[in-house]
């Protein structure tokens, strides 16, 4: 009999999670579109549940074209009113309108750095600060919530970045247990 992988407790076993958790959470992204997706779905997270977001996450691609940031910074009025109707995503008024907000912003950021990617690893590498395993914010995340807000996002409080973090590979907070743990 094939003994089962350990994961982090929070993975529990819906094969969505265990798919996300083996699979993505932790790994190192470095593609803007996938940070800027990540971004957004953090944001949308807000007050809910993880798995609420990934069944739903197909439906957000769609409805913002593959988080492209270019695409979406350019949304009109009558397209946010469409996606507060659609109901694959979270119809939240706020956070459709932060993600089109947090696009242009996004990309004002690649035009100052070159890239999302190098303004997020480049304070990643600044901060080698340590963090608590199992907190909820950290030191880094602090600083780049800051940044974040003084360049107007929305939907990137300490929290909501300290998750980001986890989940693009920042921080490997994968459990002692957990089978990835023994991979960092």
């Amino acid at each position: 009999m094939k003994k089962a992988k350990r994961r982090c407790f929070w993975c529990g076993e819906d094969p969505l999670y265990v798919n996300y958790h083996d699979h993505e959470w932790g790994e190192p992204i470095r593609q803007d579109h996938k940070l800027f997706e990540q971004l957004t779905l953090e944001g949308a997270q807000a007050g809910l549940s993880w798995l609420i977001i990934l069944r739903k996450r197909e439906n957000y691609r769609k409805a913002f074209v593959g988080f492209d940031p270019k695409k979406v910074a350019q949304f009109k009025k009558s397209k946010i009113e469409k996606l507060i109707l659609n109901q694959g995503i979270i119809r939240h008024r706020g956070k459709i309108i932060s993600t089109v907000n947090n696009a242009k912003i996004f990309l004002s950021m690649q035009k100052e750095y070159g890239s999302f990617s190098r303004w997020l690893w480049d304070h990643a590498r600044e901060n080698k600060n340590q963090h608590r395993l199992n907190s909820s914010t950290s030191g880094l995340a602090l600083k780049l919530s800051k940044d974040l807000k003084k360049r107007g996002m929305k939907f990137v409080g300490p929290s909501i970045i300290h998750a980001f973090l986890q989940a693009v590979g920042v921080f490997s907070d994968h459990q002692p247990d957990c089978w990835k743990f023994a991979k960092k």
